[in-house]
């Protein structure tokens, strides 16, 4: 049997890995500034997110949600506390495609409506209702066009109630920071506006933090840097785990559960749990919300002051670095010759850094030095 042929592969085989470094299995070590869109939150094979899966394991592994698991509450105990939404609700799932399905599906149970508003250039998942709250016609198979979705300019609150108005609006989901489009920042006083216009036309606010949240941005969640935004419902996912499928939906407390509503079978299993928690006592025990800001900012700031860059988008440890030309040749050159990992984006111009969250600054120096080698490199082919 051959795999189904749908992901293109870098020439690299990874075999070990620690902290911000992986290995392939020639030996090669290269720095890893991509965590694997995102997932590596704690850094790769931290010692305490190990001892914690290997303890676990060797207890019981997995029970389906049909018995009492007190991970479940302490992981939903320290997310609340960490992330300052304690008097949320959590139901936990297996990605963000799950979350997200799960968070369209929760709004059109609350309010009996099916409409859904999205923002172009997002990105929600795979799966049916999150794949067409995605504007990507290219992922949308005929059965996903059975979903009600408008999708309207990121930042266009006018258009946005247009919509609105004309009814059966279920939810609003945007992003806390676009990541695959290229790391677009939705303005503070735009997701405050949306929030006012659910709340007027009694929609949900859906924020999907699936890759901005979990201290990404140097706040746990990127759309708390809007003070006084409180969404329905949060979306979370791949730092979640650090590598383990965990996932999860952070529901306010005003909308009802009851018995059969949601539901999964793997979703808050003992392995996932213990992968969770041990992600929230690294985050907290080690200031890496603190660590993503500074280093993001100082990232940030060079980046801007080199005369090659067009723009730099981001927050945090959530960086998008747009030139006036695809970056493909750029981002092949920092792999071979500099063995150092960097992302791709939707808008071909632009690479992407989503680093662990315990990157040092001796990590950003070298990706700094490297990356200016690069684009001289670039500018010479260029200029011959």
């Amino acid at each position: 049997m051959k795999l189904f042929d749908v992901y293109p592969l870098m020439d690299i085989e990874l075999v070990d890995a620690n902290d911000c470094l992986v290995t392939d299995s020639t030996g090669q070590e290269y720095m890893d500034l991509y965590g694997g869109h995102a997932v590596i939150s704690v850094g790769h094979r931290h010692p305490h997110y190990v001892d914690k899966i290997q303890d676990q394991l060797n207890k019981i592994a997995f029970y389906s949600n049909s018995v009492i698991n007190n991970l479940q509450t302490e992981l939903a105990d320290k997310l609340g506390k960490l992330s300052g939404y304690e008097d949320y609700n959590l139901f936990l799932c297996n990605s963000g495609a799950e979350a997200n399905e799960n968070a369209l599906k929760l709004a059109s149970f609350s309010n009996k409506k099916s409409k859904v508003i999205s923002f172009k250039k997002g990105f929600h998942g795979r799966t049916s209702r999150a794949v067409a709250a995605t504007n990507s016609p290219k992922y949308h198979s005929p059965a996903d066009t059975v979903h009600d979705v408008q999708f309207v300019e990121l930042g266009d609150l006018e258009a946005a109630e247009q919509s609105l108005k004309e009814g059966n609006v279920s939810a609003v989901i945007v992003e806390g920071l676009q990541g695959l489009a290229g790391i677009y920042v939705p303005e503070e006083k735009f997701l405050l506006g949306l929030q006012e216009l659910c709340h007027r036309y009694d929609a949900l606010l859906i924020l999907d933090e699936v890759q901005s949240g979990y201290g990404r941005t140097g706040k746990f969640f990127a759309h708390q840097y809007a003070a006084g935004l409180k969404p329905d419902i949060i979306t979370v996912a791949k730092g979640m785990g650090n590598g383990f499928p965990i996932a999860g939906a952070l529901i306010a407390p005003d909308i009802p559960a009851w018995y059969g509503m949601l539901g999964t079978t793997f979703g808050g299993n003992h392995l996932a749990c213990s992968a969770g928690i041990a992600v929230l006592d690294i985050i907290k025990e080690e200031n890496l919300m603190e660590n993503a800001s500074e280093l993001g900012a100082y990232l940030i700031h060079e980046l801007q002051q080199l005369p090659e860059v067009k723009e730099v988008r981001g927050r945090g440890l959530m960086i998008g670095i747009e030139l006036e030309t695809a970056i493909a040749p750029m981002r092949k050159q920092l792999v071979k010759e500099h063995h150092i990992l960097t992302g791709v984006a939707a808008n071909p111009n632009v690479l992407r850094l989503l680093p662990p969250l315990t990157l040092k600054k001796k990590h950003a120096d070298q990706f700094l030095t490297a990356l200016k080698a690069v684009l001289m490199n670039q500018t010479e082919k260029s200029s011959a």
